[in-house]
């Protein structure tokens, strides 16, 4: 049996004013087995000595040896220097290899550097350190999109260092305006961020709101998504998406171009985006690179599918249930032949083949691939066939059933068809309860929730609603490249990011 004092006594407290020394470092990493400390002769001289630390396994130790501590003991270079402050401004003149160096007077700052991959030297007497950038270059490499597929278009995707990621911003937007602001976000995980946004073009409102959010929170930490998403958002309780999440870089420059803001958060293979309204979840980076008359019709057809997989289930139960008579018959013929057998309701039925998907959904994104897709295949056939074979539900739902998947499945955002999967329910059980007129309530109600949701001061239905109609066809349709493309008016862009230099 485990046993410890009921009150163990606090870390110590990582001061922002605390005075920098060797010991007070070490006090605040103590009990950190990867912390390292050790003392370097200056010059080779063992008579001036400067204490070295960094974490390991976040620096790299070659660099280390290399670019901090082989030029520091060269005599040649620092045998005849005996004053400490001018050790220190040599240092930080250039004359050890490293191309980043920073003075840190406070203890605070020095702690954050040496999280962040920096070494410190560190003169007692002089009460200052000096850190030098020495990361370690272990990180996942760039690579293509897994979870957003990329037909036509570049095949570079972000990563978990948020550095890699405003590098590949900086290559296709090579613009001086593009301005990226860093933010520390969690109380305690001191995780670092960035805004990203085009100084001059973008709407200096969005940007100043976004700032002051990102500032807003209070976590502990932004280890995933939901901290960002759910903390910026205007309003959290919706299930629907109100910022853009991607993971392709060409999407993420897209949108800044027309005038959103973008933000990183370190260790996080996503960028964010903001303002997010419903038609731009609508949209993939394919509809710019195939001809306009293509891309549009597939744009209409995700519109269709909207409807549809909302509708379709919901739409059966009401007509099956209370309005028989607007079926053909036929067709009412071919149902109640299929029903005889079965021994459940049609609302049971229903409910329980939306449960069956999606937990056929929910095991084939668990387990691993191999594995997840034979499940999704098996669940589809087999046990499909055999439930209507064995009589326990009728192929006509199964069809309805199967179809409204289908239609989500071409939701180009992940959280938007979470969402509409979640309305779908909520849809049935209206039409279990009051039939048409139960789906025409729910439908106004979900209808009435999102024209009132905005997204950092732009309608979430824009341009369906707020602008009569003027710009439908820049939700709707693809225009070509060849005609000057309208700016949306809801971001109210500046004049270009043409600023002069």
């Amino acid at each position: 049996m485990l046993r410890g004092k009921a009150n163990a006594p606090a870390p110590p407290e990582i001061g922002e004013d605390a005075a920098v020394s060797a010991a007070a470092l070490e006090a605040v990493f103590q009990g950190c087995y990867d912390f390292e400390a050790r003392d370097v002769n200056i010059g080779g001289d063992t008579q001036r000595k400067a204490r070295l630390c960094f974490i390991d396994g976040l620096v790299s130790g070659s660099d280390v040896a290399q670019q901090v501590i082989r030029p520091l003991t060269d005599p040649g270079r620092f045998g005849d220097v005996r004053d400490g402050g001018a050790v220190i401004e040599m240092l930080l003149g250039g004359s050890v290899y490293v191309y980043t160096a920073k003075r840190r007077d406070k203890l605070g700052p020095l702690a954050g550097d040496l999280l962040n991959g920096f070494c410190a030297l560190i003169f007692d007497k002089e009460r200052t350190a000096v850190t030098f950038e020495v990361k370690s270059p272990q990180r996942r490499s760039v690579d293509a999109p897994k979870e957003e597929k990329v037909i036509k278009g570049a095949k570079d995707a972000f990563v978990e260092t948020m550095k890699v990621n405003t590098t590949l911003v900086r290559r296709k937007v090579r613009n001086p305006h593009l301005k990226i602001k860093s933010f520390n976000l969690g109380r305690r995980a001191d995780t670092a961020a960035a805004l990203v946004y085009i100084e001059g073009f973008t709407n200096e409102g969005i940007v100043a709101e976004a700032a002051r959010r990102l500032e807003g929170i209070r976590a502990e930490g932004v280890l995933t998504s939901a901290v960002i998403e759910e903390n910026i958002v205007d309003n959290p309780r919706s299930p629907f998406p109100q910022i853009i999440s991607t993971e392709r870089s060409d999407k993420f420059c897209m949108n800044l171009l027309e005038g959103r803001v973008g933000i990183f958060v370190d260790g996080l293979p996503l960028g964010f985006l903001a303002p997010g309204t419903f038609s731009q979840f609508m949209k993939v980076p394919e509809d710019h690179a195939g001809h306009f008359i293509v891309a549009s019709a597939l744009t209409l057809l995700r519109y269709m599918a909207v409807f549809l997989t909302l509708l379709a289930p919901a739409f059966y139960v009401a007509v099956a249930m209370y309005h028989q008579e607007m079926i053909p018959t036929r067709l009412m013929q071919s149902m109640i032949e299929a029903r005889a057998s079965v021994p459940f309701p049609t609302a049971l039925e229903v409910i329980l083949m939306l449960l069956a998907f999606e937990l056929l959904q929910e095991a084939g994104i668990r387990l691993p691939s191999p594995i997840g897709e034979t499940v999704s295949i098996i669940g589809a056939l087999i046990v499909g066939q055999s439930a209507v074979e064995a009589s326990v539900v009728s192929p006509v739902v199964v069809v309805v059933i199967a179809l409204a998947g289908i239609a989500g499945y071409t939701m180009p955002n992940q959280d938007m068809g979470s969402a509409l999967r979640l309305c779908r329910f909520l849809l049935v059980l209206a039409a279990i309860a009051l039939g048409m007129f139960g789906v025409a309530t729910a439908s106004a109600i979900l209808t009435w929730h999102l024209a009132g949701l905005e997204s950092f001061g732009v309608p979430y239905m824009s341009p369906f609603a707020g602008s009569e109609g003027r710009h439908l066809s820049r939700a709707l349709l693809r225009r070509s490249m060849t005609v000057k493309r309208d700016r949306e008016p809801e971001l109210k862009t500046g004049g270009g990011g043409e600023a002069k230099l």
